[in-house]
């Protein structure tokens, strides 16, 4: 109820409202931005962008679906627009060239990461294959919606998942073997 006032509020004009909705979404928000371009000075200008695209097309939310989601798209489409005007969706990395191959390990490997960790792997992945990770594994994007967003086809979009997995995976096994190392020399 609290929400559907703020967003009446909001798209009346009143400046506590968009302060508040800023307040509340910000810190999220952010991080979507963080992962999309792993550059903090960058996602604080893409932040920016964002809350100015919601507080301009606040009137196009329906309020079909939750506000948070409505939020997160547009953030998430902030985001790859600015990658595709840097011409940072370079897709066509080369396996051999990146030094990637597949690598496999106990997933239950994992647990031993914080989420920080994990998201620096991510972080470090070639701008491609980061954004079809973050729009499949994270936003929740089926490969046929990833191909019509980023204009390749479904077929590449599950390439450059599978190498960006591959690549991920590489990632964390080195950080992890870093960590075992630093542990017994202790």
């Amino acid at each position: 109820m609290k929400e559907q006032l703020l967003i009446a509020a909001c798209k009346r004009g009143e400046s506590w409202a968009c302060k508040e909705i800023y307040e509340t979404y910000a810190p999220l928000m952010m991080s979507v931005c963080l992962r999309y371009v792993n550059n903090r000075e960058t996602a604080r200008d893409l932040l920016q962008d964002g809350f100015i695209k919601v507080f301009t097309k606040i009137d196009s939310y329906s309020g079909a679906g939750a506000f948070g989601g409505w939020i997160r798209r547009v953030f998430v489409t902030t985001a790859l627009e600015y990658l595709r005007t840097t011409n940072a969706l370079k897709l066509s990395v080369d396996m051999e060239a990146s030094g990637i191959e597949p690598a496999y390990w106990d997933e239950s490997a994992l647990e031993r990461l914080t989420t920080d960790e994990l998201m620096e792997c991510v972080g470090r992945l070639p701008n491609g294959y980061r954004t079809i990770f973050n729009l499949y594994a994270i936003e929740g994007y089926s490969h046929k919606e990833i191909a019509g967003i980023l204009k390749i086809s479904e077929i590449t979009s599950r390439t450059q998942f599978i190498r960006a997995r591959n690549a991920l995976q590489k990632s964390v096994l080195s950080l992890m073997e870093k960590e075992d190392v630093r542990r017994n020399s202790t």
